[in-house]
């Protein structure tokens, strides 16, 4: 059985941008994730020690997304590194992280990133 936990829309004010006022006025992220581990005992026992907490999930993202960064991909992958060594046993993480009406010069709605990794 192949299993995933989603979490989608997480919200977040945070300072990440190359040019210097993106580091000082900051702007709203969007975080989806999708965590693929095996979950069979937690279907079996009803457990959270069985399972990834979505709670803890979102506290590593939120500890990751408050240090200011230039790049997405320097983010998204922090988070990814903070996730693994939290939950050992997960096998795949897709992170997909946008900003919000980046400074582009044009009509844009969001810049995104996405990062997926596989574990053996």
């Amino acid at each position: 059985m192949i299993s995933k936990i989603e979490l989608n829309g997480l919200k977040f004010y945070a300072y990440h941008g190359v040019l210097p006022q993106e580091r000082i006025v900051g702007n709203n992220f969007i975080i989806n994730i999708i965590l693929t581990a095996p979950l069979e005992k937690a279907i079996q026992s009803d457990d959270l020690g069985h399972t990834i907490n979505y709670a803890v999930v979102y506290n590593l993202i939120k500890k990751e997304m408050a240090i200011p960064s230039n790049l997405l991909e320097h983010v998204a992958g922090r988070i990814i590194d903070s996730l693994k060594e939290a939950f050992p046993g997960l096998m795949e993480i897709e992170l997909s992280l946008s900003k919000l009406n980046p400074p582009v010069g044009g009509d844009i709605r969001s810049a995104s990133v996405i990062l997926k990794e596989t574990y053996n």
